[in-house]
C-alpha cells in the first residue's frame, strides 16, 4: 500500500488467471442485468470485486469507469427498440451530475480518515440497506403482478399525485405520457447520482423512482436509466480519475465481458413480460444484500470495533463468495431461459396467426 500525489491510499490487488476469469464471468452478468433491468448492473460488479479483495473505493470508481460505455451500448440497443425517453433521461443526469460530485467527496473524507476498512464498510453498509430496502419492494410488487391475470402494469396512485402538480417549469416526457415538474425529477436524478458515487448503483434509485413516482413502465424506466447511467459514468470516471482510484486493469476486464452481455439482456427485454423484470431485479438485490451482511464482520474487525476470531471471518468471508457466485449464475440462467422461452411463444404464436389467415 502507498501513498499517490493527493495523498490517498491506493491499494491495487494481484490479479491472477483465476481472478481474470471471476471478473470477466462478474462483467458478462453485470451486463447482462444492466442491459435486462437498466440499473448499470454495478450492485453485482462492485461486491463482485471486492469479494476477491478489491478495495471499495476503488471497485466503485473502476466500476463507474466501465459504465459509461457499456451504458452507451445499452441506451443505444434500447433505443431502436422504442423503450428509451430521452428527454427524461438528460434531465435527470443533469441533476445526477450533482449528486455524483457531492458522493465522491463523502467517499473521499471517509477513506482519508478510516482507511480502506472503514470505506468497505461504509459501502456495503450502504449497500445492506438499499438492497433489502428497494429490493423487497420490487420482489412484493413483481409478485402481485405475477398473480394478476393480465399482468399489465398500472401508473400508481403516488405517480398519478405527482403528475398533476403543476411547478414551473413543465416538462412533457413522450414514453411516459404526461407532463411533470422538473423540481421532481430533480430530487430523484440528485439521489440518484449520490448514489452511482458511493455503491456505483444509482440505478437502484432512479429506476424505481420513474416507475413507482414519474409513472414510466418498467421497460421505459430501466431503458432511460442507460442514458442517466452514461453521463453519469462520463463524469463520474473523470473526477475518480483526477483522484488516482480507478484500476484500469479491473475496468478493462469488467468492460470487456459486459459488453457482451448488456447486448443479450437488452433483446431480452423484448421477449418477456413486464413483471419478470421486477423479478430478476428484486431476487438479485436481496441475495446480494445477504451476500454483503456476511462481509461486514471482516470489516468491523479491521476497525477493532468487533473483534472477531481468524477462522470464523475466513468462514463467512468464503461463505459470501459462494452466495455472491450463485446469486449471479441464477440471475443470468433466469433472464437468458426467459428470452428463450419468450421467443417461442412469439414464434408459436405468429405461426398460428399465419394459418388462420391463410384460412
Amino acid at each position: 500500500m502507498e501513498a499517490n500525489s493527493m495523498g490517498i491510499l491506493s491499494n491495487f490487488i494481484t490479479l491472477d488467471p483465476a481472478n481474470i476469469l471471476f471478473l470477466l464471468f462478474v462483467g458478462f452478468v453485470g451486463g447482462l442485468v444492466s442491459g435486462f433491468i437498466g440499473s448499470g448492473g454495478a450492485f453485482v460488479l462492485t461486491p463482485g470485486m471486492m469479494s476477491i479483495g478489491v478495495p471499495g473505493t476503488i471497485a466503485v470508481a473502476s466500476n463507474m469507469c466501465h459504465k459509461f460505455p457499456k451504458s452507451m451500448v445499452g441506451a443505444y440497443k434500447r433505443w431502436k427498440y422504442g423503450q428509451v425517453d430521452i428527454k427524461l433521461g438528460l434531465v435527470m443526469a443533469i441533476s445526477a451530475i450533482l449528486g455524483v460530485q457531492v458522493g465522491i467527496q463523502i467517499q473521499e473524507v471517509i477513506l482519508k480518515t478510516w482507511g480502506n476498512a472503514g470505506s468497505n464498510l461504509y459501502v456495503s453498509t450502504m449497500f445492506i440497506i438499499v438492497l433489502t430496502i428497494v429490493g423487497a419492494y420490487v420482489f412484493k410488487d413483481a409478485l402481485n403482478m405475477a398473480k394478476s391475470k393480465n399482468a399489465k402494469e398500472e401508473t400508481t396512485a403516488l405517480a398519478k399525485r405527482i403528475q398533476s402538480i403543476n411547478i414551473p417549469p413543465m416538462i412533457y416526457f413522450g414514453k411516459v405520457g404526461a407532463k411533470i415538474s422538473f423540481w421532481v425529477t430533480f430530487p430523484i436524478g440528485f439521489c440518484t447520482g449520490l448514489l452511482a458515487a458511493t455503491i456505483a448503483v444509482g440505478g437502484f434509485i432512479g429506476v424505481p423512482g420513474m416507475i413507482y413516482v414519474l409513472g414510466a413502465t418498467s421497460t421505459v424506466g430501466t431503458a432511460t436509466e442507460l442514458v442517466i447511467a452514461f453521463v453519469m459514468g462520463l463524469v463520474g470516471s473523470v473526477k475518480w480519475a483526477m483522484s488516482g482510484m480507478i484500476d484500469i486493469r479491473l475496468t478493462l476486464i469488467i468492460l470487456a465481458g459486459s459488453l457482451i452481455g448488456v447486448q443479450i439482456g437488452a433483446a431480452a427485454t423484448t421477449f418477456v413480460k413486464p413483471y419478470l423484470i421486477k423479478f430478476v431485479m428484486g431476487f438479485i438485490m436481496l441475495l446480494v444484500a445477504g451476500s454483503r451482511i456476511l462481509a461486514v464482520p471482516q470489516y468491523l474487525n479491521e476497525l477493532n470495533i468487533v473483534p472477531m476470531e481468524k477462522q470464523v471471518l475466513t468462514a463467512l468471508d468464503q461463505t459470501s463468495f459462494i452466495i455472491m457466485s450463485l446469486t449471479l449464475l441464477a440471475g443470468a440462467l433466469i433472464i437468458v431461459f426467459s428470452m428463450i422461452r419468450g421467443k417461442r411463444e412469439i414464434k408459436r404464436a405468429n405461426a398460428i396467426a399465419e394459418v388462420r389467415v391463410n384460412d
